[in-house]
């Protein structure tokens, strides 16, 4: 990436380091906080590649993103994470040499009953946010590997910090309960992007791998892009009391910029909010008490191997 700030440089979330010559991918980056990590990396001059489930809506989405950015160079690819077998195909239709970061952005949040299945027979959001991405990863190393330095920055969640995994129940088959199933799914993604760091770091990998959270993101916080978001002048003055406490999607997006662009990130660490880890500018945020886990991290990455058939256990470096 091209001409960085100097890291004694307070980092400026409106005033973005140049990367005219970087690739990055977002993962679902049509909709939510996905959509502003992108349209905020499309303003840093880097090709910016979307992708997403629905091509209609990753059409309406880059549209927007060229709207607001002049000379924007945004693209779409069509990435199921749900199908598993369908990502190599997806990472092919990339076409490109090299792959300067990743955002593991996309998800599927469920708020109900029944429990759901992927084809493949996952649980939906287990599958599609955590073994979709673990999966996703082992077809991108080449690319990764190819830049100078890359990055994968992977979305967790604060829903995650009060979860715990059950490594007999990874699949919510015994007890499942949305809200809990979504946290955990959440959760074992920000276990496998410090893992995943751990691993790069034995192996001398140029890659290094991130996590970021997004804190409170609330629709009626989030400024309009119509029609990818709407917001209403009612709804914005209903949420002002939560203002206090949380924010809009683009702020969300925030963390996960600072960790793609700011030189002064390292592997293995978490980037949140300032202000309680809910609101505020991207700051270095402690790893988790239970995070740093080891021995749970180790033990997931195992199962989401045996799961998704991919091993990622010799990385290139």
């Amino acid at each position: 990436m091209s001409s960085t700030p100097s890291t004694n440089l307070p980092w400026d979330v409106r005033r973005l380091p140049r990367a005219d010559d970087a690739v990055f991918l977002v993962t679902g980056g049509n909709a939510g906080i996905g959509y502003f990590v992108a349209e905020q990396l499309s303003a840093t001059g880097a090709t910016v590649v979307l992708g997403s489930r629905n091509p209609g809506k990753a059409e309406v989405a880059m549209a927007s993103i060229r709207e607001r950015v002049a000379g924007a160079r945004v693209r779409a690819i069509r990435l199921d994470l749900a199908d598993l077998s369908s990502l190599a195909s997806a990472v092919e239709a990339l076409e490109v040499e090299r792959l300067d970061a990743v955002v593991h952005n996309a998800g599927v949040a469920l708020d109900d009953p029944p429990r759901t299945e992927t084809g493949d027979g996952h649980e939906l959001m287990f599958g599609t946010n955590h073994l979709g991405h673990f999966a996703l990863t082992h077809w991108l190393m080449p690319l990764l590997s190819a830049a100078p330095t890359a990055r994968i920055v992977t979305m967790g969640s604060f829903a995650a910090k009060s979860e715990r995994l059950d490594l007999d129940d990874l699949q919510s088959r015994k007890d499942y309960r949305p809200k809990r199933t979504y946290g955990r799914s959440k959760l074992a993604q920000m276990y496998f992007g410090v893992e995943l760091d751990r691993r790069l770091r034995a192996v001398d990998s140029t890659v290094a791998s991130v996590v970021a959270h997004p804190g409170g993101g609330l629709d009626s916080l989030t400024p309009s892009r119509p029609p990818v978001h709407a917001r209403t002048a009612g709804a914005r003055l209903r949420a002002a009391p939560a203002a206090l406490l949380l924010q809009g999607k683009h702020a969300g997006a925030w963390p996960a910029v600072r960790a793609v662009l700011d030189p002064a990130v390292r592997g293995g660490q978490v980037w949140g909010p300032r202000v309680f880890g809910l609101r505020g500018e991207p700051r270095r945020v402690p790893v988790w008490d239970h995070l740093a886990d080891t021995y749970v991290a180790a033990r997931l990455w195992d199962a989401s191997r045996d799961l998704t058939g991919v091993d990622i256990g010799t990385l290139p470096g």
